[in-house]
């Protein structure tokens, strides 16, 4: 028999890709799987009844139905796990491209040398991308540094990376990180912890901790106990933070919802800004002292 080629699709409304079958007209599973990776078989609807019907598979081959491969198009299968794995996966590249659009920030840079000029933090700084500013704190009187900068990017990527390191300048070690000042009073301070609701009884810390780490460093997961559906994940980053706000995400086959998780003080003080002795005294009669709803969950 001729080489034949057979139309295969992810899905039904995708365009199809021709493989090439074998001389005996059968189709090897490795022949789909390494056009579509973790494919384990394939389907196809029976023209008469609109149902879909399986191809019969042996040992790593699979047969046409009753020996004639037609003009249909077949559909891949896949492992559950397989797709749940894939569906992960997009969502995640869904909120990395997300975080692509992140506007940079001035971060601070801790552990200055008091010789160390704006100049130097500058041509230090272009080493790892565009600079767009820095600043030497001096003392108005003396002017002599203080210790400690800004700096800020063009780039995101740069941000993050620059982060994620300690940095020798003149001969000292120091640290960056995004301030946790307020840019002005009405502004809240973002949060670097989310709220992740519609949580299962079998997740665990260990697991949430495992998923989150792909969008960046964790610090802390807390799920409350008894166990109420939902839990908090507290990322190093505020922008990570921010980033997959408004996401569903599928972890373990089930789609969570992520919204912000506010800072306790904000949220108590604006529901009783009245109460005796401030909102120090009134989060301490909450079970939620050290982790906050949602504003939309109070």
């Amino acid at each position: 028999m001729s080489e034949l080629y057979i139309r295969v699709a992810e899905d039904e409304n995708e365009e199809p890709m021709e493989i090439p079958s074998e001389d005996d007209g059968t189709i090897l599973l490795s022949s789909v799987a390494a056009q579509f990776p973790g494919a384990c078989g394939l389907r196809y609807r029976n023209p008469e009844s609109q149902c879909m019907r399986g191809v019969r598979l042996v040992e790593g081959v699979l047969h046409a139905p009753e020996n004639d491969w037609g003009n249909l198009v077949y559909v891949v299968n896949y492992p559950k796990d397989n797709k749940r794995k894939m569906e992960e996966i997009d969502a995640a590249s869904a909120v990395k491209v997300k975080r692509g659009f992140q506007k940079t920030s001035d971060l601070i840079v801790l552990g200055l040398p008091w010789k160390t000029s704006e100049q130097d933090l500058k041509d230090y700084f272009t080493t790892f991308g565009e600079v767009i500013m820095v600043q030497v704190k001096r003392d108005l009187k003396t002017g002599n540094s203080k210790g400690f900068g800004f700096v800020r990017f063009t780039e995101y990527e740069t941000q993050t990376k620059v982060i994620a390191q300690r940095h020798m300048i003149d001969g000292r070690w120091c640290d960056c990180k995004l301030p946790n000042s307020k840019a002005c009073p009405d502004e809240p301070m973002r949060s670097r912890k989310i709220f992740v609701g519609r949580c299962t009884e079998d997740m665990t810390t260990d697991e949430l901790r495992q998923y989150f780490m792909q969008y960046g460093e964790v610090t802390d997961v807390f799920i409350p106990k008894p166990f109420r559906a939902f839990a908090f994940v507290t990322f190093a980053d505020d922008q990570v933070a921010q980033a997959l706000c408004g996401e569903d995400l599928i972890i373990k086959g089930i789609s969570v919802h992520i919204s912000n998780a506010e800072p306790k003080h904000n949220n108590i003080h604006q529901l009783f800004p009245n109460f005796p002795g401030g909102s120090a005294s009134l989060a301490a009669m909450f079970d939620r002292s050290q982790y906050q709803f949602p504003s939309s969950h109070v």
